[in-house]
């Protein structure tokens, strides 16, 4: 079953380095990007257009990265406030106990 797994990864990675290859031989166009106080120098569409998308998963990443963190910290206080909530309902448990002793 492993190797079904591998195969199939490598089979995707094939395919999408393909369509790459594809893509940037079919625009080859020199662009230059004008942004409103930078403009950026002359260069291959596919480039641009290769690097907006890196650009785009790492910015992705980092922001559901922070979101990940933000439950964590959550997850976490939830747990330490069972725990103490445990401790508190067996010390109840264990009092009631004494006191018909």
């Amino acid at each position: 079953m492993n190797w079904l797994k591998k195969l199939i990864f490598t089979l995707l990675a094939l395919m999408v380095i393909g369509i790459g290859i594809l893509f940037t031989i079919h625009n080859t166009e020199p662009v230059t990007i004008d942004l409103v106080f930078l403009t950026l120098p002359e260069a291959s569409l596919s480039l641009w257009l290769i690097a907006v998308f890196v650009l785009g998963g790492i910015c992705g990443m980092l922001l559901s990265s922070m979101t990940l963190l933000a439950l964590k910290a959550r997850l976490r206080n939830a747990r330490r406030q069972e725990q103490s909530s445990r401790k508190e309902l067996d010390k109840l448990r264990t009092a009631g106990l004494k006191d018909t002793l």
